[in-house]
């Protein structure tokens, strides 16, 4: 459990627990918040504008509220799913928004560096996914997601349309997706 004397986490962990009056309390607290940072990040909009991403974001918390850890800071959370919604919003409407890296630097893992003996066994467990596919499922596979073709050039060269390309591709990877957790104990 979380030791804070932040109201809202303390509403949204009993909210979480079951407490629909707790809930409602949250919702009815964060809303302010939620239209603040909204009003700030997303200055571009007009006002009336504001409060869709609003109700986004508050159908955001609803969706995701189960995914905060109550052993963290709330708001750093709510922040960041209203962040990120407000920037949905810019991309909906054809705006470039960058997000400087240089806030998020210490929480990013660094990058593993590939081990060449899980490489080798990674690759002997795609060669062998493959292997159950029908071949023209599985070169679609090797041309579009392992060599990385383009897809109008796998198209033309196997003679599928483009939609068809992509509906094998998806149903190829679902397939191995399958094999591979019938493979696991």
């Amino acid at each position: 459990m979380q030791r804070t004397e932040d109201p809202l986490a303390t509403l949204l962990s009993a909210a979480n627990a079951g407490d629909r009056q707790a809930y409602a309390r949250f919702l009815h607290a964060v809303t302010p918040i939620v239209r603040g940072i909204v009003r700030a990040r997303g200055g571009r909009f007009p006002p009336d504008q504001h409060e869709d991403i609003v109700q986004d974001v508050l159908l955001g918390l609803h969706l995701k509220r189960h995914t905060w850890d109550e052993a963290h800071p709330l708001r750093p959370w709510l922040y960041a799913i209203t962040r990120y919604k407000v920037i949905d919003a810019y991309r909906k409407r054809g705006v470039a928004v960058h997000v400087p890296i240089e806030d998020y630097s210490d929480v990013l893992p660094a990058e593993a560096q590939a081990d060449p003996l899980t490489l080798r066994d990674d690759r002997a467990e795609v060669d062998q996914l493959l292997a159950q596919l029908d071949p023209r499922a599985a070169e679609v596979v090797r041309a579009v997601a392992l060599r990385d073709e383009p897809q109008a050039e796998v198209s033309a060269r196997l003679q599928i349309s483009p939609a068809n390309l992509r509906v094998t591709l998806h149903r190829a990877l679902k397939r191995m997706a399958d094999l591979g957790r019938k493979d696991q104990p």
